[in-house]
């Protein structure tokens, strides 16, 4: 047996990573004539589009993560293994693992993707990247510290670099964190330190293009750059940032702005697995597959998600947008296509289906952006929440974040700022 996992007759489908994509096909092979196994470094699948909630004090990690052995304890067939993957050899379809090895029938790869600082090593060390529920934590504990430090801090500029916090990036992740940063400091911050004068803390929000949130339409941008300048956010556009000290985060070759935090969320680039050939990547360290998801170096190995570049596709050349609805949409035809290969039957090339595309500012304060409709303002925020809180797993969870939210939003008050540390040896 490999890794502990019973042999079968049933054909295994090993999937690398427990993400959306990886999620949604392990949800609709288990129910079917496969044995399911999910690899993963993490127990728990996380909800990625509120992490941004965790890092700002609004949600528990717990609220937003659920684990899988909780998701697919009713299946007889489905196994799930925390581990590390080391390398694959697809020509005697194996895969090494930091545990041992393990055979597969069919390999999925939906690793997601991962931070990418474009090769400035002194951004990767000194940032704060927003990927992970670990991440996240950890950028929460950085953040109230530094307002504790900044309190007892004499010297002024000192204060202001503590103060002042730099987010890269004007995708949904770096708007929707600048947003929740400057309601903290606008409504709650001021009551916890009195002593204070959250007058002089920065918000910095630099972007490399010429727009938010680019990947939506102009109106829509302008209403989210809109909504941060009211709410007191500085806004960089079409800046780059060229350096980050860990003191000063410098950008366009010229300008300079002290903090000790700096956020970043510019990039993402596909996690490698090692053993696949070189020419089986793309762009942005994607996947290159067919329309059927399936590798063009390697026809036992898949790959969906974020890490996935489908080639020949009209509409999205470049790859399809790495997002929630993509992934899950690309999970959903894998699952029904590997039932048809089993079956001897023909198969379907994925298409997306755009089902939108959304970003909350702040309190009744967010874009929208559904086939053939645009909107903004109260009616989008609703539309946002109720979205967002329809997609989180488990009935719990749901109820803990809507009365988290609720309760934000009646009081201002934020519970959770605490830090918490590891313990010292």
């Amino acid at each position: 047996m490999s890794l502990n996992i019973p042999t079968t007759e049933l054909p295994r489908v090993v999937i690398i990573g427990g993400g959306f994509a990886g999620l949604e096909l392990a949800n609709r092979l288990a129910k079917r004539s496969f044995q399911v196994v999910i690899l993963d470094r993490n127990n728990y699948h996380q909800f990625q589009p509120l992490l941004y909630q965790v890092a700002t004090a609004g949600l528990e990690p717990s609220s937003i993560a659920f684990p899988y052995r909780k998701i697919f304890q009713k299946y007889e067939h489905f196994h799930f293994r925390m581990v590390e993957v080391l390398e694959v050899y697809p020509e005697n379809k194996r895969l090494l693992t930091n545990r041992g090895e393990i055979l597969f029938d069919y390999l999925v790869v939906a690793t997601g993707a991962g931070n990418n600082f474009f090769g400035n090593a002194n951004i990767e060390k000194y940032s704060f990247p927003m990927k992970s529920i670990s991440e996240a934590l950890a950028l929460r504990n950085t953040i109230f510290q530094r307002f504790e430090n900044a309190l007892i801090a004499e010297d002024p500029l000192e204060i202001e670099a503590n103060l002042n916090i730099a987010i890269v990036g004007g995708g949904p992740t770096g708007v929707e964190v600048a947003g929740a940063l400057a309601e903290m400091r606008n409504k709650v911050l001021p009551k916890d330190y009195p002593e204070m004068d959250f007058r002089k803390m920065r918000i910095i929000l630099i972007q490399g293009d010429k727009l938010l949130l680019s990947s939506m339409s102009g109106e829509s941008s302008k209403k989210a750059a809109d909504y941060l300048t009211e709410m007191g956010v500085e806004i960089h556009l079409d800046s780059k940032v060229t350096d980050y000290d860990g003191k000063h985060v410098y950008f366009n070759g010229e300008f300079a702005i002290p903090t000790k935090t700096l956020i970043w969320a510019a990039g993402i680039i596909g996690n490698r697995i090692k053993g696949l050939a070189p020419e089986s990547y793309g762009s942005g360290g994607r996947v290159l597959v067919d329309k059927f998801n399936k590798c063009i170096q390697h026809p036992a190995i898949f790959a969906i998600g974020d890490v996935a570049l489908i080639q020949g596709d009209e509409v999205y050349p470049k790859g399809h947008p790495q997002m929630a609805q993509p992934a899950i949409q690309q999970g959903k035809r894998l699952a029904k296509n590997l039932i048809h290969i089993q079956k001897n039957e023909a198969i379907k090339p994925f298409r997306y289906i755009d089902l939108g595309s959304m970003a909350t500012i702040g309190r009744n304060k967010a874009v929208v952006e559904l086939p053939g409709w645009k909107f903004q303002g109260l009616f989008a925020w609703l539309v946002w929440l109720v979205v967002h809180l329809r997609s989180i797993l488990g009935i719990k969870n749901r109820f803990v974040v809507l009365l988290n939210w609720i309760w934000n939003y009646f009081t201002y008050n934020l519970s959770l700022r605490l830090i918490i540390k590891s313990k010292e040896k």
